[in-house]
């Protein structure tokens, strides 16, 4: 049932709060994105083909594991609500995690291959475990179209804030703890994340409120959660999407070390090259409500992949001496996808609202797990794909590349993304949600909830 207020303006307080949530998450995924395929190959001594088969079946066994967490969290009862208790019982799992993913054990190497098994699914899982209901709780907070696109906002630029202090501080942070023991570098590297991502998850707790709940005599059949996506176009849409565009930005964000340390041989410039891709990345974000009072925002987010299509191509054309051209594009390129992340979220709990106005069940979690489920695959391919064609090309870590070598990062960087990007295009045009129709729904959901 709806809060009275749930259609009300949210504080400043509270969207920050939530903010922090996924600030801390990025200490985390970010950390993934970035830089653990080039540590699994260059400091854990791993080939990238196994790293490349790796990633992909243990991201896999993480995004089945999403609608499973996303059925445990609809159907948690506390005081504090659904999804805000488990902000709190995720600490101490993801902070384990990361620091043994990150640890590189003196065992030969099928053994490390089966340490880095895993220990990566066990980080995955703990991510799962904190950040799906930590999803589904912006679904809850607000039932506003227009807040929830300010609070996703809000979230991202978050996300995007902390993915800049990953991005910027990683390398320095893995030099000053670990000096020549790059090893002992990221393990603490990790650790010192692993409390700071602590504290905000606990302040991301203290400041959220939930205001929307299921409708009071729903039975919640896991079978029917199924049934009701598979039936929710808007969601399905969603879920191609998310997909899609994740082999976008995952190809781009993992390739990106390798395409500086080898392509461009400027490894200096990975911290800072990152670091101008999160910032734009942020500054995308917080304008996103700004455009979506002129811009429906299923033109808005066609229009962006677009652009993202145009530049990711423009990419393969600079030469390696052109840092100037890399970074500018990479800036432009961010600002168009920083968008993207707080508009399909907002979808997401559109469409949660969506399917509760057709069916008249609600299932939150749900949605935003088999959302996650959506991104996870696509992370889980771009990293086969990575793996593979650095094997197929004759990729060999710490060396000078071969030409075939480096053509294939700079393709990983460049034109596959510009690819998946194009195909995001045509998949946008099929989402059926407008923002007449959302006003009407909601306002259906408000009358209906508060009359019973």
């Amino acid at each position: 049932m709806e809060n009275p207020h749930s259609l009300q303006p949210l504080s400043l307080k509270e969207k920050a709060g939530y903010a922090l949530g996924d600030m801390a998450s990025n200490f985390y995924w970010r950390v993934f994105d970035l830089f653990l395929f080039i540590f699994y190959t260059d400091v854990f001594g791993l080939a990238p083909a196994a790293v490349g088969t790796m990633m992909l079946v243990t991201r896999i066994i993480d995004a089945v594991s999403d609608p499973f967490m996303g059925a445990l969290a609809d159907r948690t009862q506390t005081r504090w609500g659904k999804f805000r208790p488990y902000l709190l019982w995720g600490i101490l799992p993801i902070t384990a995690a990361g620091v043994l993913t990150f640890t590189v054990p003196d065992v030969s190497e099928p053994g490390k291959l089966i340490w880095a098994y895993a220990t990566y699914i066990f980080m995955m899982l703990a991510y799962t475990f904190i950040n799906v209901p930590y999803g589904a709780l912006m679904g809850v907070i607000t039932g506003n179209s227009q807040q929830r696109t300010t609070l996703t906002s809000f979230r991202f630029i978050g996300a995007f804030s902390g993915g800049t202090l990953v991005a910027y501080l990683t390398p320095e942070l893995v030099d000053l703890f670990g000096g020549r023991d790059e090893a002992l570098g990221w393990q603490l590297t990790m650790m010192f994340y692993g409390v700071l991502a602590s504290c905000l998850f606990a302040i991301s707790f203290f400041t959220t409120k939930e205001r929307i709940s299921p409708p009071a005599k729903q039975s919640s059949p896991v079978k029917q959660d199924l049934i009701d996506l598979s039936q929710n176009k808007p969601w399905l849409v969603l879920f191609s999407l998310a997909l899609i565009i994740m082999l976008t930005i995952s190809l781009r964000g993992s390739s990106g070390t390798f395409y500086f340390k080898y392509y461009v041989e400027r490894s200096d410039l990975i911290g800072a090259f990152s670091m101008v891709y999160m910032l734009s990345l942020a500054v995308g974000a917080a304008i996103t409500p700004l455009l979506t009072r002129y811009i429906d925002k299923k033109r808005l987010l066609m229009w962006l992949m677009i652009i993202v299509t145009v530049l990711s191509t423009l990419f393969y054309w600079v030469p390696a001496d052109q840092i100037a051209w890399m970074f500018a594009l990479q800036i432009g390129i961010g600002l168009c996808l920083g968008p993207k992340s707080p508009l399909v979220f907002s979808m997401y709990a559109d469409s949660a609202d969506y399917s509760q106005w057709r069916t008249g069940r609600r299932a939150t979690a749900m949605i935003f797990s088999a959302a996650s489920f959506s991104q996870k695959l696509g992370g889980a391919l771009a990293g086969g794909m990575i793996g593979w064609m650095l094997a197929t090309m004759g990729y060999v870590a710490n060396t000078e590349q071969s030409a075939d070598s480096q053509q294939g990062i700079v393709w990983l960087m460049t034109l596959l993304p510009a690819l998946f990007a194009l195909i995001s295009v045509f998949i946008i045009r099929l989402y059926p949600l407008n923002n007449s129709k959302m006003d009407s729904i909601q306002q259906d959901l408000f009358v209906q909830q508060n009359k019973a």
